[in-house]
């Protein structure tokens, strides 16, 4: 049952893609349409990312002691003035460890 449900899934997926990208196809979008797909892909980063940002075992986490709020709005303000996306995310990455080390520090010391 697994394996039949995987390979629908994957069937249904190639079919969905190939619709959309198959250029003999006689598909075509209205101006609208394509203006509204166009925010998917950040509706669907948003939906991954915030749980991971605002919400840990105790609920919502808004406290400036949050190194994946920090490095969160270090990983914005990085995109915004470079527009690469390997170095924001390397940039990212190495703003959470040392946002999470200074924080787990400064913990440490209070």
């Amino acid at each position: 049952m697994n394996v039949l449900t995987i390979i629908l899934m994957a069937v249904l997926v190639f079919l969905s893609r190939y619709l959309f990208l198959e250029p003999k196809l006689p598909v075509n979008l209205s101006p609208y349409m394509q203006r509204l797909l166009s925010y998917a892909a950040p509706a669907l980063l948003a939906a991954v990312i915030g749980p991971i940002i605002f919400v840990h075992t105790h609920g919502v986490n808004l406290s400036v002691q949050n190194p994946y709020l920090w490095a969160g709005l270090c990983t914005v303000i990085l995109i915004m003035l470079t527009k690469r996306i390997l170095l924001t995310t390397t940039l990212g990455f190495i703003c959470f460890i040392g946002f999470k080390w200074a924080l787990t520090l400064s913990s440490q010391t209070l």
